[in-house]
């Protein structure tokens, strides 16, 4: 694997890290500036928009220089939107700042996806971008809780400042590593949008928001789950949080590697095996050792539906699919924005701490019926093509084929 998906991975780092790390240090955000929890908790949800916002909005405007120097402009903005937040003399501003770094965030992703599949072998594309997405992982194995720790002992605006120093490094290994191929050829804003006249497009987007929004329904009231159902003081979270980090960063692995073979029945096994430890999960939140277990598999099974989804969008998008990609990174936001919508409704309902895990079963149940829509669509359009044409099915095909 080439040595600039390091570079990419380093990035991806970053902005896994303030991404999470929010969450460990806003009780010390909201005593700092005078707010209440619900209120601080605004910094959460408003990056989360600025993603879903930013994502297609700053990939269009990226058509018109090279896909290095984008990647470099939105290593430059993350860098200007945490030191923003570290040094903010209001909430208000901070809120700013943190949205200013969040538009970084699903246009960094989507190209480089697209970069990093570029980069190696069609036959490792899914590989490759798992590798870019490691980053990200690794983020909630180490970044979040190591910057959750200072934060705690040295003041959260060190977090973001230490945070802003990564975005630094992830930006000069971009200079340094990544190759400069110039203005892709051809692509432009009506190409880019042409893409979302494929239906599968769109399917495989909401495959995204309903599949990964599964797992989002339970970590988001992880905490109270852990401390009044599972029995673990608040100081274990953190760890368990490490766990969970664990599973997506060997999820994340495996997805890769194996939708390089076989997309399609890679995605399929990971969102039917997702929604039923979603659901076993209601049970074993009650027991310690059960609870710990099921969600490292849920972390694990959940991040191994990201390479087979966003090398699905790329496939399906393949003659313009940098906004496609970043647009599919966004729908990860949306449906994260969504079953914690759906988990709050369902706790507030009182059916308590474990209810959100039956809803992000149900969501990731959906997204495998979704799954086999996309992939009987795609089996028809190859019959369609090999009878008219009397030649093979189109590129996209073999990624299903025999399976």
């Amino acid at each position: 694997m080439p040595l600039a998906l390091l570079a990419l991975a380093i990035g991806a780092f970053g902005i896994g890290t303030t991404e999470f790390v929010i969450m460990g240090v806003l009780p010390e955000v909201a005593d700092d500036f005078g707010v209440t929890i619900p209120t601080a908790g605004w910094l959460v949800s408003g990056y989360a928009l600025g993603v879903v916002l930013g994502a297609p909005l700053l990939t269009v405007l990226g058509t018109k220089v090279s896909r290095k120097k984008m990647l470099m402009f939105l290593m430059a903005l993350f860098v200007v939107g945490n030191a923003l937040s570290a040094l903010a003399p209001a909430f208000g501003i901070m809120l700013i700042g943190r949205i200013v770094a969040s538009l970084a965030h699903g246009a960094f992703f989507g190209i480089g996806s697209v970069v990093a599949a570029d980069l190696v072998a069609p036959q490792k594309k899914a590989s490759a971008i798992s590798l870019m997405f490691m980053g990200l992982t690794v983020a909630n194995i180490v970044g979040v809780p190591l910057g959750t720790r200072i934060g705690q002992a040295a003041g959260w605006r060190v977090t973001f400042l230490l945070v802003a120093s990564l975005g630094i490094v992830g930006l000069l290994g971009v200079a340094r590593l990544v190759p400069e191929k110039g203005r892709p050829e051809g692509a432009d804003v009506r190409a880019e949008f042409a893409a979302f006249r494929n239906v599968q497009v769109w399917l495989a987007m909401a495959m995204t928001v309903f599949g990964y929004g599964g797992v989002f329904a339970a970590i988001t009231y992880i905490t109270p789950m852990m401390t009044d159902v599972a029995g673990y003081s608040a100081g274990a979270v953190t760890w368990l949080l490490v766990l969970f980090g664990g599973g997506m960063f060997a999820g994340n692995l495996i997805g890769g590697r194996f939708a390089d073979r076989a997309l399609m029945p890679m995605l399929f096994g990971s969102l039917g095996a997702l929604s039923l430890a979603l659901l076993l999960f209601t049970a074993t939140a009650h027991d310690k050792v059960l609870a710990a277990i099921t969600l490292t598999l849920i972390g694990a099974l959940g991040f191994a539906t990201v390479p087979p989804l966003q090398k699905w969008v790329l496939d399906q998008a393949s003659a313009a699919p940098t906004l496609a990609s970043a647009a599919n990174i966004g729908a990860f936001n949306l449906g994260n924005a969504l079953a914690a919508w759906l988990g709050g409704i369902v706790i507030a309902a009182g059916l308590g701490y474990t209810s959100p895990n039956w809803v992000g079963s149900l969501l990731s149940g959906f997204a495998l019926l979704l799954s086999l829509v996309a992939a009987a669509l795609h089996r028809r359009r190859g019959s369609a093509g090999r009878v008219v044409a009397g030649s093979p099915a189109p590129e996209a095909a073999p990624v299903t084929a025999g399976h």
